[in-house]
């Protein structure tokens, strides 16, 4: 009786996330289409909290934020984040108070109509290819040039252990390093537990609380530095996840 309430429920969050997705394309695309890229840009990751916040309330995934107080709105900042569920992206928009630039995964621009709002507003990267990671790497350093915040989930992609969080890559710890911009990492919890990524059918709803940690200064810091810069993050963010869930 769960499975089929599970397979229901899953169906039913679904089926909420296309309607969704179909009601805001139109405006993305005229958003794309009209406006310089730039703007454009800006008033899509408001049509994306717009559906986030739509898709939070009809599905019951909820989303809670902690701590955001400690974010000064004046300053860019490279979010680190950990990722562990679809739902992720969902909380990112409802929970971020900043205009900000993502980096993704190139492949998700092969799933429907979600690939066409995501090419336009996220900054792709094949990890395959060294040509991709460096381009993408331009491309956030660009936009912290123009006073914009960017966000990386250092894992690389979703967490599939047992554990709190899975290996970091150094591209968000040397971007900051050599841009000098503060990393604000922060956590969510619950996330997993709502929507597995393994399990699906154990999804339901529920609370997913993001929690936003102190901003990390590395003014001064030099690339000899990243190994403990790194190391200091992931251990802020595996203390906070442990504390909180």
């Amino acid at each position: 009786m769960r499975k089929v309430l599970a397979i229901l429920y899953l169906i039913y969050a679904a089926s909420i996330f296309i309607l969704l997705m179909f009601i805001v394309l139109p405006f993305v695309l005229l958003a794309s289409a009209l406006l310089r890229n730039e703007t454009g840009k800006r008033m899509i990751l408001f049509l994306l909290r717009c559906w986030a916040w739509a898709f939070s309330l009809c599905s019951f995934f909820w989303v809670k934020t902690i701590n955001k107080q400690v974010i000064n709105r004046q300053t860019p900042h490279i979010y680190v984040g950990n990722h562990g569920s679809y739902l992720d992206g969902v909380a990112v928009c409802i929970s971020v108070p900043q205009h900000f630039s993502p980096l993704g995964k190139i492949e998700m621009t092969k799933v429907p109509i979600f690939g066409l709002i995501y090419k336009r507003i996220v900054v792709m990267i094949d990890r395959s290819s060294k040509e991709s990671r460096e381009q993408s790497v331009a491309e956030l350093k660009k936009d912290i040039q123009k006073g914009q915040s960017i966000l990386i989930f250092p894992e690389g992609t979703m967490n599939k252990t047992d554990k709190p969080l899975s290996e970091f890559y150094d591209g968000a710890f040397r971007i900051a390093i050599e841009t000098q911009t503060p990393l604000l990492p922060f956590v969510m919890i619950n996330n997993r537990e709502l929507l597995p990524r393994l399990e699906p059918l154990n999804a339901h709803p529920g609370l997913i609380t993001t929690v936003f940690i102190s901003p990390i200064a590395v003014k001064g810091l030099q690339l000899e530095d990243l190994p403990q810069l790194k190391q200091k993050v992931f251990d802020q963010m595996e203390e906070a996840i442990l504390k909180y869930s």
